[in-house]
């Protein structure tokens, strides 16, 4: 019971603590918290809408595991655009057009709790089938990785919050850029036999995060010189 416990706190801690983090970074008036629980349950339907369309892609379509061109489908398509697909679904769908999202802030507020939703979910199934190691691992890739995915979409939302006559454009871009950034993270993890791929995994991801919190305070510096 103990052990259960505990590797249920290590699924759920890194991505309530980026949670944490985002919402008490935002520089203006504190999305209400009904609504942070609301979108953070929408990151967690979203993880299991993304798992029903990814088996029905795996089993009706022929995907090699050791060609290379396979793989980089597999890691966009099945994996980039599904996820991140399934996030934006809600966020752009529903979120979107709450009246508490009314800065180019709360898209990455909004988008971090969809993503952290969705990572927790993931977590914790992957955790329980595997160990507390997993968990170790999972808490310094994949969850920050969910968030670096999120705050890029959450990023260019805001933009079409803010620019309405390019809402399309920037829509598009929030669900491109995510994509593109999502696939390209895990098409290196999926190719294991190539020596070294791993390490660009790890540097894709922190190069990614230096431009997400360049992201962030780009945004609160927007806001100091609108005040």
């Amino acid at each position: 019971m103990l052990h259960t416990l505990l590797l249920l706190i290590l699924a759920i801690a890194p991505g309530a603590a980026i949670c944490v983090y985002i919402y008490y970074v935002d520089p203006r008036d504190k999305e209400p918290s009904r609504l942070i629980a609301f979108s953070l349950g929408c990151g967690v339907l979203s993880f299991f809408i993304a798992i029903g369309i990814g088996y029905l892609l795996h089993t009706n379509t022929n995907v090699e595991h050791g060609h290379v061109i396979h793989q980089m489908i597999r890691a966009v398509i099945f994996v980039g655009l599904v996820e991140e697909g399934a996030k934006f679904l809600f966020l752009r769908g529903i979120l979107f057009y709450n009246r508490n999202f009314n800065h180019a802030f709360d898209g990455i507020v909004y988008s971090v709790m969809v993503g952290m939703g969705f990572a927790i979910a993931e977590n914790i199934i992957y955790v329980f089938n595997g160990d507390g190691g997993t968990a170790l691992v999972r808490m310094f890739t994949a969850v920050p990785a969910h968030a670096v995915f999120a705050i890029i979409m959450g990023f260019f939302l805001g933009e079409a919050k803010v620019f309405s006559s390019s809402r399309g454009l920037y829509s598009s871009m929030a669900l491109g850029f995510a994509t593109f950034v999502h696939g390209y993270y895990d098409y290196f993890l999926f190719l294991p036999s190539i020596s070294g791929l791993w390490v660009q995994a790890i540097a894709a991801l922190i190069i990614v995060v230096g431009l997400t919190h360049f992201a962030i305070k780009l945004r609160k510096d927007e806001i100091i010189r609108e005040e």
